[in-house]
């Protein structure tokens, strides 16, 4: 198994740099089930944000990669049952796919809620606002 930076994965995702891009795709395409690529949540949340905050991709656009990535049975996700909570999360509602997996981790590891200042989380994500403490 080899690690997945997210630098390989927007370049074979955007198909956008002439040098990158083969290299990328080479790589990627190379993996088995045997020998998979791995892809920690950091680069799952980096992933997100570049997408969408660089590439301008829709919401639905952006489920569908993450979708991919997930179903690729040689690219092993980190944590990928709580990442695949949080997306269904994120589909379903205004969310943010950041606060989603917050929430997420949050409750897989015992937590009561998640307190936040974030009405959008609040609403959508199921964390608890702090009006006062």
């Amino acid at each position: 198994m080899i690690g997945l930076d997210t630098n390989v994965l927007i370049r074979y995702i955007a198909q956008d740099d002439p040098k990158q891009t083969p290299k990328a795709n080479r790589l990627i395409e190379s993996l088995t089930v045997e020998a998979p690529g791995y892809v920690g949540v950091v680069s799952v949340i980096e992933l997100v944000w570049v997408l969408t905050d660089c590439y301008k991709m829709t919401k639905g656009e952006l489920c569908e990669v993450l979708e991919t990535l997930l179903h690729t049975k040689a690219i092993v996700v980190a944590h990928a049952d709580i990442v695949w909570q949080s997306l269904r999360q994120f589909k379903g509602s205004k969310a943010d796919f950041a606060d989603c997996l917050i929430e997420r981790f949050a409750h897989s590891d015992g937590c009561d809620y998640t307190a936040t200042f974030d009405r959008d989380a609040a609403t959508y994500c199921g964390m608890r606002l702090i009006e006062s403490f």
